[in-house]
């Protein structure tokens, strides 16, 4: 099982100030919670020990809340001094982490992955970046991926450039980190742009589609949504 896990959570938030502002997007308040207080929740139920914060933007309201400890969870912080891209931000913070193979989640979005079956197909598939991906009914907003099948990712789809139902990137990926240093990537860079979507014809990447429940509050609808959806979970 995973011993560390790194959450990005610098995001500004642009698409939400008008409902959110003067808080990194990690922040928001659901329920008055902040949302990053469901992803934490979650990865304990899994019994993660250790999670590096990648923070940015108002990175002292982060550390302020949540100080080194979380429940069961030890937390540190990887924290940008001028932005680093996610490439950069998830470079930076996998040099506080001891293991090989990393969990990263996007600290916008709460998808409910199953971490113990993520760990079987990674062992499995003996992967080196597994991305985990998600079912919607219109892609558009996100960009889609395709993969064959073998579970190898064959194609990604930019944001506007596709539509209808499709699978997306959920922002959940198992890391090898010693690809990072292996590519020479830059310290500021899209992980997204600059390393998936350039690299995954040269390197087998592998992909998991998940069912489970799945939410990026980048916009004030799916924002408002969350304080609806989020009041049914289980209190941990």
């Amino acid at each position: 099982m995973f011993k560390e896990v790194i959450i990005l959570a610098g995001g500004f938030g642009t698409r939400l100030q008008s409902v959110v502002s003067d808080v990194p997007k990690s922040m928001a308040l659901v329920n008055g919670r902040p949302f990053l207080e469901y992803i934490l929740d979650h990865l304990e139920f899994f019994s993660i020990k250790k999670v590096i914060l990648a923070t940015g933007y108002k990175h002292e309201l982060v550390e302020a809340h949540f100080g080194k400890k979380y429940k069961y969870l030890k937390l540190e912080y990887s924290t940008e001094i001028e932005p680093l891209g996610t490439g950069g931000a998830i470079k930076k913070a996998l040099a506080l982490c001891e293991t090989r193979k990393v969990l990263i989640l996007n600290g916008d979005s709460l998808f409910k992955v199953n971490i113990g079956k993520l760990n079987d197909f990674m062992l499995v598939q003996r992967a080196r970046c597994t991305l985990v991906l998600h079912q919607v009914e219109d892609v558009s907003r996100y960009g889609c991926v395709e993969a064959d099948n073998r579970a190898v990712i064959t194609r990604f789809s930019e944001k506007g450039k596709a539509t209808g139902p499709g699978l997306i990137n959920g922002g959940v990926y198992v890391l090898d980190k010693s690809l990072i240093d292996e590519l020479q990537l830059p310290d500021k860079f899209s992980f997204e742009k600059d390393f998936l979507e350039k690299y995954y014809t040269e390197i087998p990447f592998h992909a998991m589609v998940c069912k489970q429940y799945f939410l990026d509050i980048g916009i004030p609808e799916d924002y408002e949504k969350a304080q609806t959806d989020f009041a049914q979970f289980p209190q941990y």
